[in-house]
Parts: structure tokens; sequence; C-alpha cells
């Protein structure tokens, strides 16, 4: 073995000892995306101090407090235990092409909402994602997305206020 393949082996065995260094610079770059994103927003009264404001900065300050705690514990030897419970062999390479139907769905996903409304753009999710994760009962999958996917809008649109296009059920429901 070579010097240079000796010090790449070593370097790449400091990298996994402290990998979760990386979900703590994740951390912290949403953290900073929040607060950044925050400060720059206007908005908010001064009859409602706690507003949504409020709240995001609050968010934001956790999310950069964990990803230096995390950074620290790292740092100090600690780590994430394995999944004991898990009947997972972390040998077996990835199934990349159910992953990347899964991308095509939450793609097209993404594509339809504009276009055909949540209602007909989460059935496709949903149903897409279990076609792909194997489900054997087509039929009884798109009545069951269409059913979450509907009630979902109702409740967010209808209910709480969060407006989701209806596409054609624009104006059925609400």
């Amino acid at each position: 073995m070579t010097v240079v393949e000796e010090r790449t082996r070593e370097k790449q065995s400091r990298l996994r000892e402290h990998s979760e260094l990386g979900v703590s610079l994740l951390l912290f770059v949403v953290g900073v995306l929040v607060v950044v994103d925050t400060a720059l927003e206007s908005g908010g009264s001064s009859s409602d101090p706690i507003g949504p404001r409020t709240i995001a900065f609050v968010l934001g300050g956790a999310l950069l407090l964990l990803s230096v705690l995390l950074a620290v514990d790292v740092l100090r030897g600690g780590h994430g235990e394995a999944e004991a419970g898990e009947d997972v062999d972390l040998g077996t390479p990835a199934d990349l092409r159910t992953v990347g139907k899964l991308a095509g769905v939450l793609i097209a996903t993404a594509a339809l909402i504009p276009l055909l409304g949540w209602p007909v753009a989460g059935t496709v999710l949903f149903w897409g994602a279990a076609a792909t994760l194997g489900s054997k009962t087509p039929a009884r999958d798109v009545l069951i997305a269409a059913g979450v996917s509907l009630v979902t809008w109702i409740v967010f649109d209808g209910l709480l206020g969060v407006d989701l296009p209806g596409g054609p059920l624009m104006g059925v429901f609400g």
C-alpha cells in the first residue's frame, strides 16, 4: 500500500467517524436560511407581538442551537446508535430503480398541482407511491388515494384556511 492510499484510507475513516457533522451542517444551513428569510420578511402588527415571524425566529434559533450542540457532541466522540430492531442488511445496495420511480412520482405531483389541483395531484402522489412500493391492489389503491387526497384538501383548504389549489373541484366544497 502506498503512502497516498494509506492517507486516503485514514481520511475516509475520519470522515466516517464524523459523518454526523453533515447533519449538523445541514441543520445549520437551514437555521440560517430560516432566520435570514424571516429577518428580510416584513409583516406583523403592533397589536400581535407574537405572530408568525416570532415563531420563525424561534424555530430558526432552535435549528442553529441544535446544529452547534450536535457538532460539539460529535467532535467529543459521540455518535448515533446503530438500528438494532431493523431487519436490514446494510451491505445491500440501494434500489435505485424504486428511488427513481418515487422521484418521478414527486415531480409529476409538483407539475400537476398547478394544472389539476391538489385532489388530483395528491391522488397521483399517493397511488404512485403505493404502486412503486409494491402494492398489488391498484383499484383499491386509487380509491384510497383519492379519498385521502380529497380529505386532506378539505381539511387544509376548508377547515384550516391553507389555500390549496382545487383544480376542477374549485368552488365545489368551498
